[in-house]
């Protein structure tokens, strides 16, 4: 079968030029996801992505204005690549709680390597999603980037879940709060795993997150 040529289509606003216009922006994406998984956001600068690339400074800054648009740039992608697969893996399902929960594990089940996008490593920047993803919006321009639509994608997977939930039980009233509390909790429960070990209940190859987190939405919903 021949492979399909995917691309996601990301908001112009968040991006100088285009990345995935060149090889250059796409070596530059790439390099800032692992850097970003490595060094944490707060060290990882355009500098030190020119010298990891064998560039300078000012060739990242010809695709983006700073570090927090790049950011920016990689949460868009990772929501609307979360949204695809959404939309693929559930569309040949006709039951809603069938739905629900292929939803709930795509959101919150490790994050495996997709071969159709070939400069992203989606497991890296799962990791970015769960430790850094945050900084995006807890800031001080929340409003305003809100409006500007910073997180359209993300808005736009929280929505098309909560259909799910309200086709399968359309007089349930917090279809959108459980939705991000399953996205934000699971982060957490990811971090935790790694860090805090104590303050949760994971174990190794017993897919406990998966497990908690639809049986929080299913036992909600009855």
């Amino acid at each position: 079968m021949e492979k399909l040529n995917l691309q996601i289509k990301i908001n112009s606003a968040f991006y100088v030029k285009d990345p995935e216009s060149s090889e250059l922006g796409r070596h530059i994406i790439s390099k800032s996801i692992e850097m970003i998984n490595t060094l944490g956001f707060e060290s990882f600068t355009f500098k030190k992505l020119g010298e990891a690339i064998g560039s300078n400074e000012s060739s990242v800054y010809r695709y983006f204005s700073n570090k927090h648009m790049l950011l920016v740039y990689l949460l868009n992608w990772y929501w609307s690549w979360m949204d695809y697969k959404i939309v693929l893996k559930t569309s040949n399902l006709n039951n809603a709680k069938d739905k629900i929960k292929k939803a709930v594990e795509l959101l919150v089940d490790d994050v495996k390597q997709d071969s159709d996008f070939s400069f992203i490593n989606e497991i890296l920047l799962h990791r970015i999603i769960i430790t850094e993803s945050s900084k995006v919006y807890h800031n001080k321009d929340v409003d305003d980037e809100n409006e500007k639509g910073f997180y359209k994608t993300y808005k736009q997977v929280v929505q098309r879940v909560s259909d799910f939930i309200l086709d399968f039980n359309s007089k349930y009233e917090f279809p959108h709060m459980i939705v991000s509390t399953i996205i934000e909790g699971a982060h957490h429960q990811r971090y935790f795993a790694e860090h805090l070990p104590a303050l949760t209940d994971v174990e190794e190859g017993q897919n406990n997150i998966v497990r908690f987190y639809t049986n929080l939405v299913l036992n909600s919903l009855k």
